[in-house]
């Protein structure tokens, strides 16, 4: 058999480091006896942790941090402020807009302008005060001049919406407009067909009606709505004008 120049080399190589180690008084003989390897020590598995996330919904305050200074969408490189909500964190009614408008991204509460004004007051005619309800929008960021929110915007805020939803747990919501209700009940149908009646969104029930914003041009439908918001305040058992 054949070996090769460089295997011949490596041996010559290990042959002169021995005779060297020799002459310096190495015991060559030691350093080649085996080594005794002890058993491998495996170390108990250490108990293992879990991030376990509470099991039931997140309070409305862990869902305005789990916002944090949201950045998820376009919308956000625009607003003054981040319009999350306001009112009972255990409120039986709660109220969807559409998005917050000039004076709400001021402000960072939702339905403080003239449309807001208005809520304030049909809110007032069912008995109740804004702190008694809860109120928020389809989108927490106002979209520019007051535009629709576009559906990737919806689309992206829209799981914040639900777990609010999910914290104050409300017995009825008021959809206002056509955004908040076609939003909410995952439909296209139009907000003329869907108010006057109660809704099912995941076993809660959803009343849509017209946006307060659409009242202050369209002042002669105030009739209709109300007749909205007296059904509400049957399923809550408000009373209602002139029944004791």
């Amino acid at each position: 058999m054949k070996v090769s120049a460089e295997i011949q080399r490596v041996a010559q190589d290990v042959r002169d480091l021995v005779a060297w180690m020799q002459e310096e008084g190495v015991d060559t003989w030691k350093m080649l006896a085996p080594v005794p390897i002890e058993p491998l020590q495996v170390p108990a598995q250490a108990e293992t942790k879990t991030d376990i996330r509470p099991s039931g919904p997140l309070s409305l305050e862990q869902v305005r941090a789990e916002m944090g200074d949201c950045q998820r969408c376009p919308l956000a490189l625009g607003r003054t402020n981040l319009v999350f909500g306001v009112g009972n964190p255990n409120a039986d009614l709660m109220f969807v807009g559409e998005g917050p408008g000039a004076d709400e991204d001021l402000q960072g509460e939702p339905f403080v302008g003239k449309a807001g004004q208005l809520l304030t007051k049909m809110i007032g005619a069912m008995g109740l005060s804004r702190d008694q309800v809860y109120i928020a929008n389809i989108v927490k960021c106002r979209p520019p001049n007051n535009r629709n929110p576009a559906p990737d915007e919806i689309t992206t805020c829209r799981p914040f919406l639900d777990l609010q939803i999910a914290a104050i747990a409300p017995k009825v919501i008021c959809a206002l407009g056509k955004f908040s209700a076609q939003t909410l009940l995952n439909t296209q149908t139009r907000i003329s067909d869907l108010r006057g009646q109660f809704h099912d969104w995941n076993g809660l029930k959803v009343l849509p009606t017209f946006h307060p914003a659409y009242l202050l041009r369209n002042p002669s439908e105030k009739k209709r709505v109300w007749e909205d918001l007296q059904l509400i305040m049957a399923e809550l058992g408000l009373a209602l004008p002139g029944k004791k």
